[in-house]
Order: structure tokens, then C-alpha cells, then sequence
């Protein structure tokens, strides 16, 4: 069902083999276990035809990465040794793999560390540690190691696993690493895990793994696009002379060919390795199996690597970067190269001879060595900045104490500028504030002139523009009188009442209704406006006759003060002698001089008393004609919201009653045409 093949055919694939003698293609029935390989191979052609699939997906969906040229993480997740009770040819490919990539793990923790210690120069002791070289010798060495006689017997058509199984006990018992057993067809390898039993039943049908034409038949066949792919691939690779050589190898020579191209990446990428401990080997939580975790930890070699890190050197540093880093700790500075200048670092700081060694290219320091190289730096530093603070704070200071007293200077010099240019004011003769003065009366008096203008030219447009809208008003109430007249004159017979019509005329009557109740608002703001200006009125009368009596008293005052002064001029019959005389003239009116006797400044006065009594006249009418203006133009806004509101009253009750005849002669027509009462019951 999930292949989209018919079962018939499926069961004729599974159960028979074709084989070709000349010509002719015999049948060949299969028995029970080999109808069970030709499953078995057709699930795993279709699980690894679906797995490259996938992962070409996947390279096709991430092809972007191949635009990109810089680093790059990867991540290779290994699940281990395996050794159960049987063993077969499955777990004999894992566990090759798996010893190459420990001898990577080995050979970056172990050797490549070792050797840089001997290629330095340093006096390093061996750490031995296990080495599975001879167990990738027995699998992998040409023409005698396991790889090559597998593939050696799987040539032979005659071959079982039986003669296999002797092929490897008379080749490779020399090896210690291999160990062939006495009975039955199974071998022992020594690998770097322990030690792990396989047994040799369909190594050599594993290993040959035979691509069968009756398969690919059926995948063709079947309704799955993704089968028909398959085949369609396998048919290709089957025609072209390169890959048919491959689809010919066996499984164990693909599986290494990919293995060593792992391998070579690997050996491009700086590594960095997980190990991952299991607690306990019935995967239950919070068991912890001593002898299980210790077992693990010996055979991933991590009790190897911790004993290389506790006798070896874990801080390394090149003598360029320690004499840049710590170069200013020595007391004496001499032009020195950079080995010399470690050397002298590590003998004035007193560290023991064996907590560091001096190599060609660096300098090796034991764990905590380091720590007290940066402690003295941080201290030296610290002090430094110290310093460096305080000089800082000396000159800020300087430099403020000297722009203070500069700033001190030049206000003083500014006081002083200040001070003479007042003093030379100061000295400067009477006339000018006289003339000064002069020009401030004449600029005020003409001030006083352009505002009286201001003030006459608003009344005046104010007043132009109150009569204006009071013409247009007149205009619109006669346009509108025109307009009922002409509605009134109208016939009734020309009215056909419709009922969208009656709508319309009620929402009408709701509009006016709404228009008048605004009105009557309006009316009712206007009289409260008009008491406020009749209020405004009155605080202005009052203070009219409060000036009034004011400029009386002055007038009089000026009057009695100008006979007094008449009265001086006249010659005296008692007096002898014509002298100059001076009098001063009664409290709170102005004082004049009067010289030699003559009457040009009594003249001189009333003109000034007749002017300023014409000024105050003229003040005083426009002042009353101001608020003349204004009483008259409220009363006539007053007025005419009035008339109009009573205006609206009456239109709106001839209009009423007009409408109700309208209507009542409509009701009468369709009641004698035979209508219903569509009109409702509101009534009017």
C-alpha cells in the first residue's frame, strides 16, 4: 500500500530469482532465508536511496553556504563502541569507524602535544598512554588485514562464511590484536574500547550486497513518484562505465572510502571533543554504577588526558607576547630579545625552576603561574593609573587657578571701562538732558496723534460695517417674503400629497421647530448681552460726570488764577515806583513767571485755556457719540432678532394651518378614491 505496487508482483520479486543462462531467464525459487535477505534488501535500497535523497534536499535548500568563504561550524555526532551478545557485520563497521576517530581524538591530545613539547626544546617526560595503531593495522593494512580479505572472499562465488572465518584465523593470528576462535565461525578484536566477539554468518552476503534488476523492476513499477526516482537513478548510475564500477565495489570498500574522506576534513578543523558518560546501564535516574562510569572514562582515554594535564604545561605564551605583556615589570630595562627578556621575567618574579620551562618559540608555565604574573601587572597598573590621576588633577587645577585670575583681570579692566565712561556722563552740562527731554515730549505728543487717528479711523469702519450687514438683512427678509408670496399664490390643486412627500414635510416641520427653539435661545443671549451694555452704560455716565466736574474745578481754578495775575499787572495807586513783582498763585493750579509787567504771557494763557478747553469738548462728544453709537446699534440687533423671531412665529403658524387644510383635502381625495389610511395616526 505504501509502495503503490501490487501485492502479486511483490511476492513473485521476494520469492524468486531470475538468472540468465544464454538466452534463456530461469526462475529460480528461494528459500525461506533468502527470501528474507531479499526483503531485507529491498528495505534498505529504499531507506538509502530515501536518505541521500534527503540530504540533497537539504545541500539544495542551503546552497547559499557555498557563496560564503569564511569560517565555518561543524558539528559529528558519534554514538560509540558497540558490543552486544551477537555481533555481525553492522557492528563491526561501527566500531572500525570509531577506533579511526579515537586515534584523532589521540593523536590531538596526545601525540601532537607531546610533540610540540620535544619540538620545542622541552625537558618533558613521556606520558604512555594507549596507542591504536596495531588495531587499525589489522583492519586496514593490504594485502593480509580484514578489509582486504573480506573483499578477497567476497569475489569468490564458492566462498562461505565458514572458509572466510579460516581465511582470517590462518592470515592474521600473528596479530596480537586478533584472536580467532577454536569453534563455530566467530573471531576476536582487540580494539581500544575492549575487546569484542563477531561472528562471521553473513559477513560475506552483507559485503556483496547485489543490486537486483528484478528490484529496480518493481520500484519502477510502483505508484510513489519517489521510487520511480530511485529506480530511474539506479538505472543511470547502471549505464555509465564511471559509477558502475563504484555500484560495483562492496559495502566495506564504500564504507572505508567515505570514512578516510571524513577523515581528511577532520584533519583541516580545529577540533573540540565531547564525551558524553552514561551513569548507569539500565537508563534509570539518579543510579550511579562506579565500575560502568570508570569503565567509560578508560576506555575514551579521559584518564590519560586528565594525567597529560596534570603533569604537563597548560599556559603557553610565545616570548613576543610575554614581553609585551609583562615587559615593564622589570626593574631595569635593557634592550633585550624577547627570549631573554622571558627569561628574566621568570627570575625576577623567583619561580621555581620546575613550574615553567623556557622553550625556542615559547615559554610553558604549569597551572597558577600565570596568576601571579597578571596580580603583579594589575598592581603596577593600578598604581600607574594612580599617578596618572593626580598629575591629571594638578593640571585641571593649575589650569583652572590661571583662568580664574585671568577672568579676575579682565573684569576689573571691564569695571573700570565701565566706571569712567559713567563718570564722563556724569560731567557732561545740563543742556543736553534738556534737550533730550525736548525730543521725548515732541515723540510722545506725535504718539498721541497717530493713536487718536487709529482709534477715529476703526470707529469708522466699524460703524460702515454694522450698516452694511443691516442692508443685507433687509435684503434676505424681503427675497424670503417673495418667496412665501409666491407659494401662497400657488393653487392647491397642484399639489399631489405623496407619501415620500408627507416625510419630507414632517422632517421639515421638526427642522423649523428646532430653527425657532434656536432663536428663542439667541433672543434670550441678546437680552443678556443688552442688560450688560445698559450696565457698561451707566459706569460710563458716571464717569463722564465724574470729568466733567473735574475739568469745572480746573477751568474755575485757571479762571480765579488769571484775574489774580490781571490784577497784579494793573498799576498800583499807592505804589511810587514801578517794580517788578512776583506772586505766587493759589495751591494746585500752575505756576507761571511774569516779567517786566506786560501782557503778552496773560495772553498767552487764555489761548492755552481756551485750547485745552476745546480738547476736552471734543473728548467728551466723542466719547458720548461712542456710546450713542453703541445703545443704538444693540437696540436695533435687538429689534430686529425680535421682529424676525416673530416673523418666523407667524409664518410658521400660517404655514401650519395651511398644511393642515392641504392635508385634510388629500385625506378626503383618497378616501373617495378607495385608499387606506397610509398617513398613520399622528395628528396635528
Amino acid at each position: 500500500m505504501l509502495m503503490g505496487c501490487d501485492s502479486k508482483e511483490l511476492m513473485v520479486v521476494l520469492s524468486t530469482c531470475k538468472l540468465q543462462a544464454g538466452r534463456d531467464c530461469i526462475a529460480k525459487r528461494l528459500t525461506l532465508p533468502q527470501a528474507t535477505d531479499m526483503r531485507d534488501s529491498l528495505a534498505k535500497i529504499i531507506y538509502a536511496s530515501l536518505f541521500n535523497w534527503l540530504v540533497e534536499q537539504i545541500n539544495t535548500s542551503l546552497e547559499v553556504g557555498k557563496l560564503r568563504t569564511g569560517r565555518s561550524i561543524s558539528i559529528l555526532d558519534i554514538y560509540g563502541f558497540e558490543s552486544f551478545k551477537n555481533n555481525s557485520f553492522e557492528q563491526f563497521c561501527i566500531n572500525y569507524a570509531n577506533e579511526r576517530l579515537q586515534q584523532h581524538f589521540n593523536r590531538h591530545l596526545f601525540k601532537l602535544e607531546q610533540e610540540e613539547y620535544e619540538g620545542d626544546g622541552i625537558d618533558w617526560t613521556k606520558v604512555e598512554f594507549k596507542d591504536n595503531q596495531e588495531c587499525l593495522d589489522l583492519i586496514e593494512k593490504k594485502p593480509i588485514g580484514l578489509v582486504s580479505l573480506l573483499d578477497e572472499e567476497s569475489n569468490f562465488p564458492k566462498a562461505t562464511d565458514t572458509t572466510f572465518a579460516n581465511k582470517l584465523k590462518h592470515h592474521l593470528k600473528a596479530n596480537s590484536c586478533f584472536r580467532g576462535e577454536r569453534r563455530g565461525h566467530g573471531f576476536r578484536v582487540s580494539h581500544y574500547a575492549g575487546e569484542v566477539l563477531y561472528d562471521t554468518n553473513g559477513f560475506l552476503e552483507k559485503n556483496r550486497d547485489p543490486l537486483h534488476v528484478d528490484l529496480i523492476q518493481l520500484l519502477s513499477s510502483c505508484n510513489c513518484q519517489l521510487l520511480n526516482l530511485f529506480s530511474s537513478k539506479m538505472r543511470d548510475k547502471s549505464l555509465k562505465p564511471s559509477l558502475s564500477e563504484s555500484m560495483n565495489q562492496s559495502v566495506i570498500t564504500k564504507f572505508k572510502s567515505q570514512l578516510f574522506k571524513l577523515m581528511n576534513k577532520l584533519e583541516d578543523t580545529t577540533p573540540h571533543f565531547i564525551r558524553c558518560i552514561k551513569p548507569n546501564s539500565n537508563h534509570l535516574p539518579g543510579v550511579y554504577e562506579e565500575n560502568h562510569v570508570l569503565q567509560q572514562l578508560r576506555c575514551c582515554g579521559v584518564l590519560e588526558i586528565v594525567r597529560i594535564s596534570r603533569s604537563g604545561y597548560h599556559t603557553r605564551m610565545t616570548h613576543q607576547d610575554l614581553a609585551a605583556r609583562y615587559g615593564f615589570l622589570l626593574d631595569t630595562k635593557l634592550s633585550q630579545d624577547p627570549l631573554s627578556t622571558s627569561d628574566s621575567i621568570m627570575k625576577q618574579f623567583n619561580l621555581p625552576p620546575e613550574m615553567y620551562q623556557v622553550g625556542y618559540r615559547k615559554i610553558y608555565l604549569r597551572t597558577g603561574q600565570i596568576g601571579l604574573l597578571e596580580e603583579r601587572r594589575e598592581y603596577v597598573l593600578q598604581g600607574v593609573i594612580g599617578l596618572q590621576k593626580h598629575l591629571r588633577g594638578y593640571k585641571s587645577r593649575e589650569y583652572f587657578h590661571n583662568m580664574k585670575k585671568s577672568a579676575l583681570i579682565l573684569q576689573s579692566y571691564i569695571r573700570g571701562e565701565n566706571a569712567r565712561r559713567n563718570y564722563i556722563a556724569m560731567q557732561t552740562p545740563a543742556t543736553v538732558s534738556s534737550e533730550v527731554t525736548k525730543e521725548l515730549d515732541a515723540v510722545i505728543h506725535l504718539q498721541s496723534v497717530v493713536r487718536r487717528w487709529f482709534v477715529r479711523k476703526q470707529l469708522k469702519n466699524s460703524v460702515e460695517l454694522k450698516k452694511q450687514s443691516h442692508n443685507e438683512k433687509k435684503k434676505t427678509r424681503r427675497k424670503s417674503r417673495r418667496k412665501v408670496s409666491e407659494v401662497k399664490d400657488l393653487p392647491l390643486e397642484q399639489f399631489q400629497v405623496q407619501p415620500w412627500d408627507l416625510a419630507d414635510l414632517q422632517s421639515r416641520v421638526q427642522k423649523v421647530e428646532t430653527a425657532i427653539m434656536q432663536k428663542e435661545d439667541e433672543n434670550t443671549a441678546l437680552k443678556e448681552e443688552l442688560q450688560r451694555f445698559e450696565e457698561r452704560w451707566i459706569k460710563h455716565e458716571t464717569r463722564m460726570k465724574s470729568m466733567e466736574e473735574t475739568w469745572q474745578k480746573h477751568i474755575s481754578s485757571m479762571q480765579m488764577s488769571l484775574e489774580a495775575a490781571c490784577n497784579i499787572m494793573t498799576p498800583d495807586k499807592t505804589a511810587s515806583h514801578g517794580n517788578d513783582s512776583e506772586d505766587t498763585i493759589s495751591p494746585g493750579t500752575p505756576t507761571k513767571e511774569l516779567k517786566g509787567g506786560s501782557l503778552d504771557d496773560i495772553k498767552d494763557i487764555y489761548v492755552e485755556v481756551d485750547q485745552r478747553r476745546v480738547v476736552f469738548d471734543e473728548d467728551v462728544k466723542r466719547h458720548v457719540e461712542i456710546d450713542e453709537l453703541e445703545q443704538v446699534s444693540i437696540a436695533i440687533e435687538k429689534q430686529h432678532a425680535e421682529e424676525e423671531l416673530s416673523r418666523l412665529k407667524s409664518r410658521f403658524e400660517k404655514w401650519k394651518k395651511d398644511y393642515k387644510a392641504r392635508l385634510r383635502g388629500t385625506k378626503a381625495r383618497l378616501r373617495l378614491n378607495g385608499h387606506r389610511n397610509w398617513c398613520g395616526k399622528k395628528s396635528f
